[in-house]
């Protein structure tokens, strides 16, 4: 399959990314580069966990947002465009107390002005936790 990244990225590229974010906090990270997708995965733990003990909501939505976010990124030559997060949301599907939660964003369209990114999660046992469509706007830098 021929890879919809603008150019060869590599999972270094992206982890510098991290410093000074939400993501940081939350020890997110990336785990494979595919041709037409990311994986991430974050830790569930007390961090990210909601008063009844189990991985809050918002932490997944956070998941996917970055795995999109990042994706949507790959794809534009960031010199000419950068893009920006419009609509997410996320159906939570089952719980999770500790493990990983990973991510995979892959595209469902990809235009000139938007792009439309699902992401699936799932826990340790590959059970689907929590399915995201992430929506981003394309934007031109100014010169």
């Amino acid at each position: 399959m021929k890879s919809i990244w603008f150019k060869p990225h590599s999972l270094s590229d992206v982890e510098k990314l991290r410093p000074h974010t939400l993501v940081e906090v939350l020890d997110i990270t990336f785990a494979e580069i595919g041709p037409d997708y990311v994986v991430g995965r974050m830790p569930v733990n007390a961090r990210v966990f909601q008063p009844y003990g189990v991985l809050h909501g918002g932490a997944s939505v956070v998941l996917a947002e970055t795995l999109g976010s990042v994706a949507a990124a790959m794809v534009l030559d960031e010199t000419k465009q950068y893009c920006v997060g419009q609509e997410i949301n996320a159906n939570h599907l089952r719980s999770l107390t500790s493990g990983f939660l990973t991510g995979t964003a892959r595209p469902f369209h990809i235009g000139a002005t938007s792009h439309v990114w699902g992401i699936e999660m799932r826990g340790d046992d590959g059970k689907l936790v929590c399915v995201s469509r992430l929506t981003v706007a394309i934007r031109d830098r100014r010169a």
